[in-house]
């Protein structure tokens, strides 16, 4: 009997996380047809049904980075439009609601990275995600506070776009127009170089709109609880997590690290039902 409910839990894992799988195909698919449409659209070869916005139109980041520029002269940064102010406070909203899911779930650079490091873990198997010593990654990963700070005061006084020339993410769905500049390769190159190596590197170090919305898993509704009274500290989340958070050890993960992924519970790694939940009460 026993084998026979692992089994039913092995396929109910495998269906939630072909769930996540496909939101995240999705989201990355629907972000390069968008590329490249809008590409067509200046050749006048567009595709009738799909949006003509730039990449810049779609990214709720623009939005963070041009509230500045905003409030004080009413306008946009330069290459940042309206929509990008109205996916920011939708995110915003999901965070408060979820944490940061747009990493974990919509985020097509973070799903790159995460698929291109299971060749990493083919590779280093146990020791993938694990070459950094924590007494140097922990000070590592507020590397991307200092990012945000930077490109949020540049673009305020300077007025425009200061990052899209290293931007991985623009770079990424645009490495074929030939409008990237040569720096957003080589940082493409590192990150995807680093990946082999490191669970989503550019999360973990580097990205300034994720440092922005780990700031909501202090304070987020529904949140990674795990229950001691049941927990069997088999290490099990802990594992499962790619960004490195001791799950185990908390009663409620508020780690600014969190991505919202799930992959730490009962549903998915978690051997012991109802023990590491998404949820609004318990584990307090």
């Amino acid at each position: 009997m026993a084998k026979s409910n692992q089994t039913v839990k092995g396929v109910k894992t495998k269906e939630k996380g072909y769930i996540r799988l496909f939101v995240q195909i999705f989201f990355f698919t629907l972000v390069g047809l968008i590329v490249i449409n809008h590409a067509l659209e200046e050749s006048g070869k567009g595709i009738s049904w799909l949006s003509s916005a730039s990449l810049h139109a779609i990214c709720p980041f623009g939005g963070v980075v041009s509230i500045y520029k905003f409030v004080t002269t009413g306008m946009f940064v330069k290459k940042i439009h309206e929509s990008s102010f109205v996916l920011m406070f939708i995110m915003f909203i999901l965070a408060v609601g979820f944490g940061p899911l747009f990493c974990g779930w919509i985020c097509p650079l973070g799903s790159f990275q995460e698929w291109f490091g299971k060749i990493g873990k083919k590779i280093f198997k146990k020791r993938y995600n694990n070459f950094i010593p924590n007494k140097y990654d922990k000070y590592l990963r507020y590397l991307r506070y200092g990012m945000l700070a930077l490109i949020i005061y540049k673009t305020a006084t300077l007025g425009y776009l200061v990052f899209w020339n290293f931007d991985p993410y623009y770079t990424l769905f645009n490495f074929w127009t030939g409008e990237v500049a040569i720096g957003g390769l080589i940082v493409l190159g590192i990150i995807i170089l680093a990946s082999l190596f490191v669970e989503r590197p550019w999360c973990k170090y580097l990205c300034p709109y994720g440092a922005l919305l780990g700031i909501f898993n202090t304070f987020r509704i529904f949140k990674i609880k795990r229950n001691p009274s049941t927990c069997i500290s088999c290490g099990a989340c802990d594992r499962a997590c790619p960004m490195n958070i001791t799950v185990s050890k908390s009663r409620v993960v508020r780690n600014h690290q969190c991505i919202s992924c799930l992959k730490c519970t009962s549903e998915y790694a978690c051997p012991v039902a109802g023990t590491v939940q998404f949820a609004t009460k318990g584990g307090e």
